[in-house]
């Protein structure tokens, strides 16, 4: 998303679904573990919260994107996922639940889908825009108080949890350690 000076909230048209958006300034970090790295990341945004089934649905579903009423020339049989066989959730829920269960294809279209709707341009995070958001200014790579944070096996009961129920990082971002996997442009190698 272009870069904004503070959060932003945004509905997608012709729906009632919702997201923030928090912007992340520029700056330098160590990236990776052994061995580290400098890097620079220039500013962006960034989602505040894992992308929910509610808005990943709006994707899947003409129906529900309200495209059937306002059809929208720029998704087509090619660019929308093909209708599941099984529910995606595997039962662990979909209303506030992040999004699981999609390739990195299928997260790229969703990002260029988005874009479409809302006029704003929209992309997958680099690996190192992704790690310089969760680290969110600070050098370690876990915080003491992890739990405050994060959903993990010690306290998840193996499921993942509705987005935002933990406490956000510095920056505003929700669930960057824990919950759910998430996809990057690109990955370090």
């Amino acid at each position: 998303h272009q870069n904004q000076k503070t959060p932003s909230k945004i509905t997608i048209p012709n729906t009632t679904i919702s997201y923030e958006m928090a912007p992340i300034a520029a700056g330098d970090f160590q990236m990776g573990s052994k061995p580290q790295h400098e890097v620079h990341v220039d500013a962006f945004s960034m989602q505040a919260h894992e992308v929910t089934w509610d808005e990943y649905r709006l994707f899947m579903f003409a129906n529900q994107a309200g495209e059937t009423e306002h059809k929208d020339s720029t998704v087509d049989a090619i660019s929308r996922p093909t209708r599941p066989y099984v529910e995606m959730s595997f039962g662990m829920g979909i209303n506030g639940y992040p999004a699981i269960s999609m390739t990195q294809h299928a997260a790229n279209k969703y990002a260029e889908w988005l874009s479409a709707k809302t006029g704003e341009f929209y992309r997958l995070p680099t690996e190192a825009e992704w790690e310089y958001a969760c680290r969110a200014g600070t050098t370690e790579d876990r915080p003491s108080d992890l739990g405050d944070y994060a959903w993990y096996a010690a306290n998840s009961n193996g499921k993942y949890a509705q987005v935002g129920k933990k406490k956000p990082n510095a920056w505003g971002l929700y669930d960057m350690l824990g919950n759910v996997m998430e996809w990057t442009l690109d990955a370090y190698d």
